[in-house]
């Protein structure tokens, strides 16, 4: 029988204490002694949101799948243990065996979204390992400190914390990692060395083992590695064969509800839109299927082995997976009757879209949502967004005259080339959807119509065309938003559309942390030390501690927010090749700069670079 880490006073004093418990259904329990390698595998965010991440399930399935390795979970404490864990020195666990996270061999930190960082910081500083990698010494005596993920694509600003990140898809590298890892160690041969061979392996990026200069402006001079034998350029790793590639068919079952209570089946992977904001649809080309046999096979294994009542397709775009009607079908005959809910998510709101939501769910209490992104055609085709507003509002015609009365529209403020014609828009878009609505005879309208409008504020990600832009101060994000409220407020149908906006001062900082070099490391220490902790979350988001933080390490937040940057300016992730070229992101900004629209990858394709990955639906590479 395990013993618990935390004693029956602690776990009866906080709140939801089956965070840390451990013991779930579909848990993987090993015994210690018969493993090679002890894997810590970490999203730093509260129990519940890591718990419903596809990317840790998916590579704590595959993991577990090695007799020499044991994988176990571990989740940011939330603030009432966190207070308790550093009062009485009790050191970080993870959730199957309770045992301390210093005492594993490697600690693997899932990097979802920049405002984590901090937790991050927490997650290392709650386990007893040195904050900074330089401190961990050439010895074994604590975990090799690795992160993945969306935020590993730039990952200049946490550089200093980690031992080792990895470069793209966790499905390829990882055995390779875990061998040379055991002949290292069977051979008797230092931390430094290890990482050193490490540095070999395609996708791994050691930032020791790399220097960086600066030029009087500010800039990046050089940046090349310390070493002839370590890469000058590493390249991301990428799956080509989805179907065949590890997949969990037991998840764990949590015993508490979380984000997403749900089986969650990928279809896919990659986006063939091109929209020029999004990080997503460039760093995962080309777009990869996975059979519909296997989804098929999946969908029967994970509602058995789970007991979820509910499957839910996961892509970046559903409505471009070649056989969706294939699949939903599927999913509706044989599990339909058995009041298993499906959910279909990232679907373009057309007849076929609406033909099956209207099968799967009540349309009554449902809302459709539309992301239209930008409020006028102009800016739309200045992202690049490939929606048109007549098929808007035929999409939205259609969902009315089907049932519905509820619709979210999603939009983003500050984007590059926005006029304030353009926030405006956004307004009268939503007055002309609610129009749609109204045009319906009254006797055949399904009670009220409900448009809820929610802008975010543009933040510009590395590897987008969008890499280039400036951002604003947060005052003037919020005189953006103002002028769409006022918009909204001066509508016809102003009672029939509710408007919210994000917190700006955050969009600020989360812009640094993606765009941000080594430098940005020591706020995020200092703003650490000062109590920033879970600062994606509202309760906990503290401005003036960061602000302190920048003042203090003299490191200028405009440098990193208000300029546009240069054609030929190093940034700090350009020794990172995503596959699509930095040349056709540069063309796609100044496209974006003359309104012009680039296809889709099916329809034509740009040349972005991607088609050098086999396996991806694109027209290059089936040419």
């Amino acid at each position: 029988m395990r013993k618990l880490a935390l004693n029956d006073e602690i776990l009866l004093s906080i709140d939801k204490p089956a965070r840390y418990i451990g013991g779930e259904v579909n848990s993987v329990m090993k015994d210690k002694k018969t493993v090679s390698i002890r894997f810590a595998i970490c999203f730093p965010d509260v129990y519940e949101i890591g718990m419903s991440h596809l990317g840790i399930q998916i590579l704590y399935d595959m993991f577990n799948r090695r007799e020499d390795v044991w994988c176990e979970r571990v989740y940011s404490p939330w603030v009432d243990l966190d207070k308790i864990m550093r009062e009485r020195s009790i050191p970080l666990f993870a959730l199957e065996s309770q045992d301390p996270v210093k005492d594993f061999d490697f600690l693997g930190i899932t990097l979802q979204y920049e405002m984590c960082y901090t937790n991050v910081l927490q997650i290392l500083d709650l386990s007893q390992i040195p904050l900074l990698a330089e401190d961990r010494g050439e010895g074994w005596e604590y975990p090799i400190v690795i992160g993945g993920g969306p935020c590993a694509y730039n990952p200049e600003p946490i550089a200093a914390f980690f031992d080792m990140f990895y470069i793209g898809e966790g499905e390829v590298i990882y055995d390779a990692l875990f061998d040379l890892y055991k002949e290292c160690r069977t051979a008797g041969m230092t931390r430094q060395e290890f990482l050193r061979r490490a540095a070999q392996l395609p996708g791994i990026y050691v930032p020791s083992l790399y220097e960086v200069s600066y030029k009087e402006d500010g800039t990046i001079a050089s940046f090349h590695p310390v070493c002839e034998d370590v890469p000058a350029v590493i390249q991301r790793q990428v799956v080509s064969d989805m179907t065949n590639a590890p997949y969990p068919e037991a998840p764990v079952v949590p015993y508490i509800k979380v984000t997403q209570d749900r089986v969650v089946l990928e279809i896919q992977r990659g986006c063939i839109r091109g929209c020029r904001f999004c990080q997503a649809g460039m760093i995962y080309r080309p777009t990869r299927e996975r059979s519909l046999d296997c989804l098929k096979e999946h969908a029967y294994k994970m509602l058995k082995s789970t007991g979820h009542e509910e499957i839910s397709l996961s892509s970046l775009s559903s409505s471009d997976y070649s056989d969706l009607g294939g699949i939903v079908n599927f999913l509706i005959d044989e599990f339909g009757n058995n009041n298993i809910n499906i959910s279909l998510p990232s679907l373009r709101i057309d007849a076929f879209s609406l033909d099956v939501m209207g099968k799967v769910q009540d349309v009554r209490k449902s809302s459709l949502t539309f992301a239209p992104e930008a409020g006028s055609q102009r800016l739309r085709d200045v992202i690049n967004k490939g929606l048109t507003e007549e098929v808007i509002l035929s999409g939205a015609d259609q969902a009315f005259h089907g049932g519905w009365n509820k619709v979210k529209l999603y939009f983003m403020l500050g984007l590059p080339l926005e006029e304030e014609e353009d926030r405006r828009e956004i307004a009268h878009l939503a007055e002309r959807i609610a129009e749609k609505y109204y045009e319906i005879p009254k006797e055949q309208r399904n009670g009220k119509c409900q448009i809820n409008v929610s802008t975010s504020f543009f933040v510009p990600k590395p590897f987008t065309p969008f890499q280039w832009a400036r951002m604003y101060q947060p005052g003037d994000y919020l005189g953006f938003a103002k002028t769409v409220n006022h918009e909204i407020k001066a509508m016809k149908n102003q009672k029939s559309i509710r408007y919210n906006w994000h917190q700006a001062d955050v969009t600020l900082l989360e812009g640094i942390f993606a765009r941000g070099d080594r430098r940005i490391a020591d706020v995020i220490l200092e703003a650490y030390k000062n109590g920033a902790l879970y600062d994606a979350w509202t309760e906990f988001w503290d401005y003036d501690r960061w602000l302190a933080a920048f003042e203090h390490t003299g490191v200028d937040m405009d440098f990193y927010t208000q300029r546009e940057r240069a054609e030929d300016e190093i940034f700090p992730w350009d020794f990172i090749d995503i596959g699509v070229t930095r040349k056709f992101l540069l063309s796609e900004w100044k496209k974006a700069k003359q309104g012009i629209v680039t296809p889709n990858c099916r329809e034509k394709c740009s040349g972005c670079g991607a088609a050098r990955f086999k396996g991806g639906v694109c027209v290059e590479s089936k040419g």
